[in-house]
């Protein structure tokens, strides 16, 4: 699978824009040129792992709505914990890619997918990516104060995960579990910041989360597992290698029941079953067709989870209007 060309192909595409970004994304096409290599390091010219980190956010939310039982009375505060969680989201993604970036930049210098990034590639320098980090965790800040002061507290503990990922590549086969652990962490903040507490169903989807992008993240890191194995990078692809969809099945198969018994504890209906049945086959699609020798087939897979994300919430949402 390629990527589609620009939807006018006279348009003169920027010879800096990140390799892996899609011709046509709107940071190389409309963005103010001042703008774009900061766009690009915080990966608004790839919005999926927006969606990525947000759908466990938003799927908490429900799974807490659905516990509560009560939809009415409390709809515009539910509605704006959405919002608040889309623009942390937005904003710690980017930091979080800034913050990678700044501590892998000399060895995506030296990966074919990752030396067009802005920081290998000069478009930014290190003293400026500290900065713009700093400014985006400080709209973070701004979002995680407007909560209870328990998910403040849950949300500054990511930190220390976020912080240690970037170093365990380094370390171990299985960086894909800490990116989960960080990742995942939104299914306990949704939840959290309804209740104030915590309890074993948001557990659950936190661990069904994990799970799910050990999934993903390991079809992801088939990208580079030839330039990881030069430079002595671990991944949960160099160590699943031909046994990668037999894994895939295990986890994902986590997956769907962690995020089922969640649902179902916290009461859930037989809507939320049949929302989640047709993610189990999105799931299966992306077994099904993978093809861990081919970037773009695994880029594909790897992209059309924010489908699943989409149909979890749906089935959840679903269970909350319906049942």
């Amino acid at each position: 699978m390629t990527n589609p060309e620009p939807a006018n192909p006279s348009r003169q595409i920027n010879p800096q824009r990140v390799a892996d970004a899609r011709p046509d994304n709107w940071v190389d096409n409309y963005a103010p040129k001042t703008w774009r290599p900061y766009l690009r390091l915080m990966r608004a010219d790839r919005p999926i792992g927006i969606w990525l980190l947000l759908w466990p956010c938003w799927w908490s939310v429900a799974l807490a709505v659905i516990a509560r039982g009560d939809i009415v009375s409390s709809w515009p505060r539910d509605i704006g914990y959405l919002f608040l969680f889309a623009i942390g989201a937005i904003a710690m993604r980017g930091a979080g890619c800034t913050y990678n970036d700044i501590i892998d930049r000399e060895f995506d210098a030296q990966v074919a997918r990752t030396k067009s990034r802005p920081i290998p590639s000069g478009q930014v320098s290190v003293k400026a990516a500290v900065l713009f980090m700093i400014v985006l965790c400080l709209i973070g800040l701004i979002v995680l104060l407007q909560f209870n002061r328990f998910t403040i507290m849950l949300g500054i503990a990511s930190l220390g995960i976020v912080a240690l990922y970037p170093f365990m590549k380094r370390l171990t086969f299985w960086p894909q579990a800490i990116l989960g652990a960080a990742f995942g962490w939104g299914a306990l903040m949704g939840w959290a910041a309804i209740f104030g507490t915590l309890a074993l169903p948001p557990l659950l989807l936190y661990a069904g989360t994990i799970a799910w992008v050990i999934g993903y993240d390991t079809i992801y890191a088939h990208q580079d597992k030839e330039d990881d194995a030069l430079l002595g990078l671990k991944s949960t692809a160099l160590k699943f290698g031909e046994k990668t969809k037999p894994w895939l099945v295990f986890f994902y198969g986590a997956t769907i029941g962690l995020i089922g018994l969640a649902g179902l504890m916290a009461g859930a209906g037989d809507l939320f079953l049949l929302g989640l049945g047709l993610a189990a086959l999105q799931l299966a699609w992306q077994v099904m067709t993978l093809d861990i020798s081919d970037p773009d087939n695994c880029l594909a897979r790897f992209k059309s989870n924010h489908h699943f994300g989409a149909l979890v919430f749906a089935a959840l949402l679903a269970s909350i209007l319906f049942s």
